[in-house]
């Protein structure tokens, strides 16, 4: 089985901007595709998958592997202005790709969105959730969401999905901000459900400690996969606050 790591849903114009969309634990690019339809159609929207989701490659359980892994993806055309924008796992990996732009030669993001993920301790610091035995692990996979029933409910579907789901808490549950690292100076935007349990909006503010630039706090309705039923309202907001970072011609 052939693994793609970067995807491309349309033909990439000649211009416009470019956005990459990093995927939440658990789950792959595919789950985002519906997301290229709603915003600008001359976006080059690219969707990064991690190692593990077609079985030819074992998960990545660090989070700064993960963005070195994804980081030569990104930076292999340097022709338009670029941002990332990543949800839950994939917010934390964006951060951690965007450092390496700024540590590196090659260009850094115009612009970077976190959804759903934050650099404050929690709870699953206190009890890794990579660790829980199955039946607490299916339940709150259950309410949180984004885990389909049909995997969490059935013994043969979920002693396959569990190795990688249990992976990439594992890259979460782990990952810490590194100590003495400079501010990026970038525009954020970051993402919350109002009623995300486990990652309540107002963790979303420790964002503020390691970026040096103007960060946009988006707080919507809903919980963990607060866009589920209004991927059209989060894609404006992405567009709104990309235009307003790299100028209205993008």
């Amino acid at each position: 089985m052939r693994r793609e790591t970067l995807i491309r849903i349309r033909p990439v114009p000649e211009k416009g901007f470019r956005l990459f969309v990093l995927h939440h634990a658990g789950g792959s690019a595919q789950a985002y595709r519906p997301w290229v339809r709603h915003l600008p159609p001359d976006w080059d929207v690219c969707l990064l998958q991690a190692p593990g989701r077609d079985g030819t490659d074992a998960p990545l359980r660090d989070g700064r592997a993960l963005a070195e892994f994804l980081y030569p993806h990104v930076t292999a055309e340097h022709d338009r202005p670029f941002g990332l924008f990543g949800h839950s796992m994939g917010a934390l990996v964006a951060y951690e790709i965007a450092l390496l732009a700024a540590a590196g030669e090659g260009p850094a993001p115009a612009w970077l969105g976190m959804s759903a993920w934050s650099p404050e301790p929690g709870p699953e610091r206190d009890e890794p959730r990579h660790l829980l035995p199955d039946e607490r692990l299916r339940r709150g996979l259950a309410r949180m969401g984004g885990t389909s029933s049909g995997v969490l409910d059935d013994p043969d579907r979920w002693r396959a999905a569990a190795p990688l789901i249990r992976a990439d808490l594992e890259l979460v549950d782990t990952w810490r901000p590194r100590a003495g690292i400079p501010p990026l100076r970038v525009p954020v935007s970051v993402f919350a459900g109002a009623d995300d349990i486990g990652m309540p909006p107002e963790r979303m503010d420790a964002w503020r400690d390691h970026v040096d630039g103007p960060l946009v706090r988006h707080t919507l309705t809903g919980g963990h996969f607060y866009f589920v039923g209004r991927i059209a309202d989060v894609a404006a907001r992405i567009t709104a606050d990309v235009r307003a970072a790299v100028g209205a011609g993008v």
